[in-house]
């Protein structure tokens, strides 16, 4: 019986180092095939893909605001619809209209056909038919009297953080009785609600009066 076990355990042994090689191999292979899963990029559908500059959402007959240091109101953008961009978080707007007020004046009111706000909400670019209204101002302890101011482009840029509103585009100003033309731009100052034309200007000039629109 111990010559049996003997024998058994010797051709164990003999059976371990013949396999031994084999698994070796099937170790290493096994080895290999984890570093290279490891190294290997995942494909394309695994990844995830770049956002893509569609709609994810649009909101009828919207409104932005914006607060000043104060908690009140600075700017309100209102229109008919405002389509929100995932990859960017811009928004563009159908038939924009803002409304900027300043303390103890009118409020000013832009309009436009079309609009695009950058998704860091300081940048409003305003295209197509776009006027700057301010309506007259009645004398007061800190200012004049002035006629109502229109001005008119097909593109204007309103900085919100800055309070300018600018345009590198021909603009037509109506102060009063008195039209202006510049085809070289313009800035509307929207803390002093005065508009200053660049370049060369042409128009005429009428004597300063309180006019109504």
């Amino acid at each position: 019986m111990q010559v049996n076990m003997a024998q058994v355990k010797l051709g164990t042994v003999r059976t371990i180092l013949r396999l031994m090689p084999l698994l070796l191999m099937g170790g290493l292979t096994l080895l290999t095939f984890w570093l290279v899963q490891k190294n290997t990029p995942l494909p394309i559908n695994v990844i995830e893909r770049p956002r893509l500059h569609e709609p994810d959402y649009t909101i009828k007959n919207g409104a932005l605001s914006y607060l000043n240091e104060q908690g009140q109101t600075k700017y309100r953008i209102l229109g008919k619809e405002l389509i929100h961009y995932d990859d960017d978080a811009s928004i563009d707007i159908v038939r924009p209209r803002m409304r900027s007020f300043q303390p103890d004046k009118a409020p000013v009111t832009v309009r436009a056909q079309r609009g695009h706000i950058d998704g860091d909400l300081t940048i409003l670019d305003l295209f197509d038919n776009v006027e700057i209204y301010r309506p007259p101002q009645s004398a007061n302890e800190t200012q004049k009297a002035s006629p109502y101011m229109l001005a008119k482009s097909s593109y204007f840029q309103v900085l919100i953080n800055d309070d300018i509103i600018t345009t590198d585009k021909p603009v037509e100003l109506e102060q009063g009785l008195s039209v202006m033309q510049s085809n070289d731009g313009g800035v509307f100052d929207n803390v002093k609600q005065s508009m200053q034309l660049l370049g060369t200007v042409k128009g005429r000039i009428e004597p300063a009066q309180q006019g109504t629109r």
